[in-house]
């Protein structure tokens, strides 16, 4: 029965003793962008920016079984574009690249987390790959190659290997731990099933460096970030989206301290102390959950 209980499935992924073939399950987490500005325009046409990224316990689910062909099933939401295409097959293929011994593997994944929303469940899926393959066929790859090969993903893979609060620069690969205690507050996030093609993003809004950079401000209190703490993406998005303002000021009349979009977009979060009471009437077909954050 896929998605079952087994010796091999828990959420701390450990490493594997053996190299007998078991069902293996992983559970691959979504993160927010607190913040995000876009400060420049590369030579090799990707972006620079600066954003703050934060791991969500909100969780997808990749099994992989043994296969006499690399294949994969999608359950849950649907993914759009060719299956060829899925990002997770992309990772074992590139890993098979450079192991050729690697076997065959017919992947499970229980989509829960909405695609193209600003929420990098696409990018996480394609890390939960790597980290995987690789520890279930003892490949003996350290953080740093897993890094490399999640780079080669995409530009928001590498932070899903280490899966830690970070603050981003570059086009995103450039990491730094930083300690952010959101220990007192609940995370509420909202996303209205509207699409955004990210090119389009980028193609509304004009480069600049903040004027004070994210490592600095969100030191600030928490109920100081949404005076200080900004998404480059999210003034064009509500103007071709004019709904999301709407969304936006329910958060805070809820009694949010803070509520941005995340990515970009069209997921909107909201941090709110866990002692406020909240009571949303958002439409049936918004994405909505509601989870505590101990991490730090």
């Amino acid at each position: 029965m896929l998605f079952g209980t087994s010796s091999t499935v828990g959420k701390s992924n450990s490493s594997f003793s053996d190299n007998k073939f078991r069902r293996v399950v992983f559970f691959s987490n979504c993160k927010i962008n607190i913040g995000l500005y876009i400060t420049g325009k590369r030579q090799d046409g990707y972006h620079n920016l600066e954003t703050i990224f934060f791991p969500v316990p909100v969780y997808d689910v990749l099994e992989l079984h043994a296969a006499d062909q690399t294949d994969i099933t999608i359950l849950g939401q649907s993914i759009p574009g060719a299956k060829a295409e899925n990002i997770i097959l992309k990772a074992w293929q590139l890993l098979k690249n450079d192991f050729p011994a690697l076997p065959n593997v017919h992947f499970y994944l229980l989509k829960n987390i909405p695609t193209g929303a600003g929420l990098g469940a696409g990018s996480a899926n394609g890390a939960f790959a790597l980290i995987a393959l690789n520890k279930k066929f003892q490949l003996n790859l350290n953080t740093e190659k897993l890094l490399a090969y999640a780079l080669a993903l995409g530009s928001d893979c590498p932070f899903f290997i280490l899966n830690q609060p970070c603050f981003a620069s570059g086009r995103g690969e450039v990491l730094e731990l930083v300690d952010i205690d959101l220990s007192a507050y609940k995370l509420v996030i909202v996303n209205p099933g509207v699409h955004v093609s990210t090119p389009w993003a980028f193609s509304q809004i004009q480069a600049r460096i903040p004027a004070i950079q994210l490592k600095q401000t969100i030191s600030r209190p928490v109920a100081t970030w949404k005076e200080c703490i900004k998404n480059d993406f999210e003034e064009a998005v509500i103007k071709a989206h004019p709904e999301l303002a709407a969304l936006k000021q329910n958060l805070y009349q809820q009694g949010a301290d803070f509520a941005i979009m995340s990515g970009s977009g069209s997921t909107f979060f909201a941090l709110f102390r866990k002692e406020v009471e909240i009571n949303f009437s958002f439409p049936d077909h918004y994405f909505v959950k509601t989870v505590s954050l101990s991490l730090k």
